[in-house]
């Protein structure tokens, strides 16, 4: 009963592409016939035997004839011939790959991946996140998260920013500049944030009252300020035994802009 119903539509698509070849050939027909009615044409014989003589004394240019070579037309033949050949082994190569289950991943395609697309999605909600916060917030595994985030790099989709051996990702369309980049990757961490606020707010500016007002040891404060400093964002005065800290003027609008 199956091979019956297979059969059945084999007819019915074989006459079908039987009647379609005959609408063709009758349109073309009829295309060539009112197109030769329309058009008058008139032989006559030419009346020199001379090539390129005038007929009605217009003037006549003779065109320079460049001559090309042999070797060199086979040459252009043969590039020719090569260049097709392997247009065809890249089709098929792709179609083997579609075939085994495999999908050539290009700037059309390449976010028709679901990991891939939220894991790109959330690096343009969050710039300069992280791995680790990826992986949290996306719930995939550390591995595939790398897995996608090359694809995604391969492709110019995002962009990196290297600090201190820390990795953050932004998206590549040239939204963010350098100062920006290391302006956004500096408050993603909670304890910077902490304590940039607090100096902004003028009630701590010292080693000891950040560390008192935040929670943590002043050891621990020394180290964020280290890494402050190296960007840029913090500077120091000292006063008697005390270091001042306050946030660098040239900073301030993209801290209240980021912050």
């Amino acid at each position: 009963m199956g091979n019956q119903l297979v059969e059945h539509r084999a007819i019915r698509l074989t006459f079908t592409s039987i009647k379609l070849e005959k609408h063709i050939f009758f349109l073309l027909f009829f295309l060539l016939v009112t197109t030769a009615r329309a058009t008058e044409y008139t032989v006559s014989p030419f009346p020199s035997d001379q090539s390129g003589a005038s007929i009605n004394g217009e003037k006549v240019v003779e065109l320079e004839v460049t001559q090309i070579p042999y070797w060199q037309f086979l040459l252009w033949l043969a590039a020719m011939h090569i260049l097709s050949i392997i247009d065809i082994i890249l089709y098929f190569t792709k179609l083997i790959f579609v075939v085994l289950g495999f999908k050539i991943v290009d700037k059309r395609n390449i976010l028709d991946n679901p990991d891939r697309s939220s894991i790109y999605t959330y690096i343009r909600a969050k710039p300069g996140a992280y791995i680790g916060e990826i992986v949290e917030k996306t719930g995939l595994g550390r591995g595939r998260v790398r897995h996608h985030i090359n694809i995604l790099k391969i492709q110019n989709k995002i962009e990196i920013h290297e600090k201190g051996g820390k990795i953050r990702y932004f998206e590549n369309n040239s939204t963010y500049d350098e100062e920006e980049r290391k302006i956004i990757s500096a408050l993603q961490n909670v304890t910077n944030q902490r304590i940039i606020s607090e100096i902004q707010n003028g009630k701590c500016n010292t080693n000891s009252a950040l560390a008192h007002e935040i929670g943590v040891s002043r050891a621990t404060i020394s180290w964020y300020m280290r890494t402050l400093k190296e960007v840029e964002l913090i500077n120091e005065e000292r006063k008697g035994k005390n270091i001042i800290y306050r946030i660098n003027p040239s900073y301030e609008s993209l801290i209240e802009k980021y912050g």
